[in-house]
Formats: C-alpha cells, structure tokens, sequence
C-alpha cells in the first residue's frame, strides 16, 4: 500500500511538517537536570485534594532543579467540559502559592510553547497524525454513526483501559485484524461519500512479552507491551488523551510526567507512539491514590464526595494555604517532618524534596492531622500577617466580624498577640473559623456564656467573689498585685491560696485559688478555658470586666432570688 498516498487522502489540508514544528518548539535552554513538569487537567469540575499532590510535586521538581513548571488545559472532551472551570482552576491553584511559569495564567497566556490548551492545538495533532499514516503506523476506520459517536464521546477515564475488550482477547484481536483490512480504493470511496474516520494506531506488540521501565516512584517495573490498536483521532478530529498528551509533552519539552497511578496500565501505550514518533519518552512518575479510613477502620480512595476532596473547601473552612500546603509536603516525603523540626523559620521551598522519599503504597488523608499541622504553621505566624489574613477571609465568608476587625485594628492585634512569639507559642486556633470563636470572647457584640459553672459550684461564693474583684480591681495593678487580690478575696471563702498547700490537703479546703480564678473566668470571658485571664482583661478594658460582672450577678440573681 502507499501510505505517502494514503496520508494525502486522508489530510489533504496538512501541509505544516514535523520539521516545521520542531523547529518552532525547539530544545529549551535550561541548565543540566533542570525538570521541566507540567500540570494537565480537564477543566470539568474543582480541584480535587489528591490532584493537587502531583501539582506541589511537579512543582517543587521544577523549581528545585531551576527549570520550568507549566500549566496544560486538556479541554478536548468538549461535552465534559464546565464553563469557568479553567479559570476558577488557576485561581484556587494561585491561592495556595502555585505559581505557573508559563500556560494558563489569571492573566491570559504566557510562554512561547503554547497554544497551552489543546483544543486550540488541533492542527499541531494533525501533522504528526499524517506522518504515522505515511510511516504505515495509523490506519483509518469509517465506522456507522453510532458506532463514531460512541469514540466521540469517550471520556478520558474510559480511555485509561478497555475493560470489555480486556476479557475477551480473542474478540479483540479479531476485531483488530478485521478492521485493518482496508484497501485505498475503499478509503477513496468512503471519503468521496462524505463519511468521517477515527484514526487509529496500528500495534506492533505482543502482549505476552514484556517490556522493561523504571518509574521513578516505582522503580523497576515489567509491563506488557502493546497489542491493542487504540484510537488516536476521533471522526472529529480531536484527539484522544493517549495521543495529545504524547505530541504535546515531547514539542513542549517535559522531561517528567507526574500522574495518577491509575495511568499505569496505559503506560505501553504511550511508550509505544514515543518510539513509533521517533521521540525519547519523558520520565514518568506515577502517584499512589489519595486514601482515607473509613469508620470501620477499611481504606478507601478519597472520592470527590468525601469531605476534604474539594480544595475550594480549604479556603472557606478558612485553613490558611500555607497550612495546606504544608500539610501536603508531610504527605509528599516522609522526612519533611523531621526537616521541619529542624527548620522552624525556613519556608517550605528550601525543603530538599525528593522523589526517592515518595510513598509507594499511598498516602492516608487525615483531617485531624491537617489541623495539628494548621495550628503549628498559624502559632509561627506575625500578628500582623494574621490580622490581614483573617480581614480578608472574614470579609468574604463573615461581614459582620469584618467590621469588627476593620474597626479598631490594634484591638484585635492585641487579642491576635496573646500567647504568640517565644520557644512555645500558644496553638489555640489552625483555622480563621476558629479563631473568630476564640476572638469573638472579646468582642462584646458577640460576647456569650457558652460554658456553665461545673456542678457543685456554690453560687453564693460566685456573687461574693464577683463583688469583692469589682471594688478592688484597679488597672494599674500588675499581674502579681492583681493575682494577690484574688488570693485575698478567696481566703476568707475557705479557698486555700497555695495550690502547692491545697494538694498536700484538699480535704482541708473547700476548693483552691484556681477555683476562685474560674469563678471570674466564665463571668469575664464567658468559657472554663481562655488565655489569661490578666491579659484579657487588660485588652476588653476595667468597664468591659466591671459590665460582665455585673451582668453575670444578675443573671444568677435572676434564676437564684435567695442568694
């Protein structure tokens, strides 16, 4: 057969070469070893927390290496496709710190090996599908309408494996023989009546034979070669995720492709165009599933149902993204929480991220520990970076607790200051949700007794030591004369002022210092627990404490006439 022939019938209006195109996406100029990675999702939905792993590790490859981290839009499953999702997709990436080098950007754009979206790289496609046509490795296939519409509208899960043809091998390669037996006259009579074609790749493997590869999460891996003949055009003309992904990462100069691991079985597939291109194969790294515990203990892969896929969620639950992503690097390599240790100040970026120290059998997702890491990485933060944080967020998920803030900014930096700074800073909070609840204690527009007095409490002691601290409280004490006052108002109480002298002899006591100190606690701040009590009524100021005093008296009078 001619296929010179056979490529002009089929792509009568390519007229670009390979050689054009190489020329025009040539070699990148960057040092030895530099990484050049990518992300390439399809804009069908958010960003999902596991999809975000292969993102922090292409990216911190490419930076690390000094090379190049590029953002790819495969938005070639037009019917998938949500509107606004590409966009919305840069800006949740852009809010935790990922910054694309070139590709999709908030701006438009950016790098001269785009188009960097595939719908708009079509043509591109075309030439390097001529040229496996004219080498013999493609052939066409005019199918009915239903039988093209049913290529047409494979979605790229679909394209991952072909479970039915994987039971019935010997259908399958029937189905293969019969289909590559085709003449030119025959091509010429189907394209004369106006019947499209997919365009598929004629295999050359076999698949009891395997082939040797190295994955750089896997290591050393035996995988059967290719023996399935897998479309690489749909009657459309849109290729498929096995073709594009392959044109697209060799002209735009990828050297490590990061993926799920669900891409595995695919691998000789994309192996085998690379070698029928003539193109030495980028290195491949393929991510173990994101995993959560289900409540009878059982792993399961983090669905985008679960609570925590969606990233969009991070932001109004309001974790702050370094949080996030330092979450995700004690996910990425398991020495990262020993560096950290050791590396208080340093930003993640000076992390020496490994390949080698990637999990191989997966990574568990744990909610509880995203919050202990949050609490770690928001005790590190300035006072000031917090306040602004917390403005922002509050002023798109809580306008009412904006205004508080926006108000008297050096209140609420002096609440955002307690127990910060020092070798162990206070972790009362990982999230701006809750520490809106630690901050609304102070605010008296959202001020409440969320907590009751502990059962046995005597009331009539309550009222005594309300009214005794509001005659003798006076701003200017210090925290020791301050504390000395407490102890004075407790003793006559029968409340031992010496808690080493109590737990020598509680029996003696009616309760301790620490129990007078509660009694002023809930009345002033409304909770058991609370930062210090002096601090807190230094910041809400003397009427302030005299005012939840007083309210605090009546509202046990009112339920308590007698006391």
């Amino acid at each position: 057969m001619d296929y010179n022939y056979l490529s002009e019938l089929l792509f009568p209006d390519v007229k670009m070469t390979a050689k054009e195109l190489e020329a025009k996406y040539p070699e990148r100029n960057l040092p030895d070893g530099a990484v050049v990675a990518r992300f390439a999702p399809s804009p069908t939905g958010f960003v999902h927390f596991g999809g975000f792993f292969p993102v922090m590790a292409g990216e911190r490859l490419a930076h690390r290496s000094g090379g190049v981290f590029y953002l790819r839009i495969e938005d070639t499953d037009s019917r998938r496709e949500v509107e606004g999702a590409a966009d919305a997709l840069v800006r949740t990436l852009s809010h935790y710190g990922v910054e694309f080098d070139e590709g999709e950007t908030a701006t438009g754009e950016v790098g001269a090996y785009g188009p960097y979206r595939q719908s708009r790289r079509v043509d591109i496609y075309h030439v390097f599908a001529k040229l496996l046509v004219a080498s013999g490795r493609a052939y066409p296939v005019f199918s009915t309408d239903e039988e093209l519409d049913a290529i047409n509208t494979a979605d790229k899960k679909a394209e991952i494996k072909s479970v039915d043809w994987e039971r019935d091998a010997e259908a399958r390669r029937e189905a293969m023989l019969k289909q590559r037996e085709f003449t030119v006259e025959y091509v010429e009579r189907e394209l004369a009546a106006g019947h499209k074609f997919a365009l598929y790749v004629l295999a050359d493997g076999d698949g009891e034979r395997k082939i040797k590869f190295t994955d750089l999460v896997r290591g050393a891996l035996l995988l059967p070669e290719n023996d399935e003949d897998f479309v690489l055009l749909k009657s459309d003309g849109v290729p498929t995720y096995h073709f594009a992904h392959v044109v697209d990462d060799h002209l735009m100069r990828t050297t490590h492709v990061i993926r799920g691991e669900e891409w595995l079985p695919s691998l000789p597939k994309h192996l085998m165009l690379f070698r029928y291109l003539g193109w030495r194969a980028p290195k491949y790294m393929h991510i173990s599933q994101l995993m959560k515990l289900d409540p009878d203990g059982s792993k399961k892969k983090l669905s985008k149902r679960d609570m925590g896929a969606n990233m969009d969620d991070y932001k109004r639950l309001g974790y702050d993204p370094a949080a996030v992503t330092e979450y995700v690097m004690t996910l990425l390599n398991s020495n990262y929480e020993e560096w950290r240790a050791q590396n208080r100040d340093k930003s993640y970026r000076d992390f020496p991220f490994s390949v080698k120290k990637m999990s191989v059998s997966g990574c568990l997702f744990d909610i509880k520990k995203l919050d202990d890491v949050s609490r770690e990485v928001v005790s590190r933060m300035s006072s000031d970076y917090i306040y602004s944080a917390l403005t922002e967020w509050a002023g798109e998920y809580r306008p009412d607790f904006a205004s508080l803030l926006s108000g008297d900014e050096n209140f609420a930096k002096a609440i955002i200051s307690i127990g910060r700074g020092g070798k162990k800073p206070r972790k009362d909070y990982g999230t701006w949700v809750e520490l809106v609840d630690f901050m609304s204690m102070f605010y008296d527009e959202t001020f409440r007794i969320s907590d009751k007095y502990p059962e046995g409490t005597d009331i009539g002691d309550v009222i005594s030591v309300i009214d005794a601290f509001a005659a003798s409280y006076d701003e200017g004490d210090d925290m020791n004369a301050w504390f000395e006052k407490i102890k004075k108002i407790g003793a006559p109480l029968g409340y031992c002022p010496d808690m080493k002298e109590y737990r020598a002899n509680p029996d003696a006591y009616k309760g301790s210092i620490a129990d007078v100190s509660m009694m002023l606690r809930v009345a002033v701040t409304g909770r058991l627990n609370s930062p210090d009590l002096y601090t807190f009524m230094h910041i809400i100021g003397k009427n302030a404490v005299i005012l939840r005093l007083s309210s605090m008296k009546a509202a046990i009078s009112s339920v308590n006439p007698e006391v």
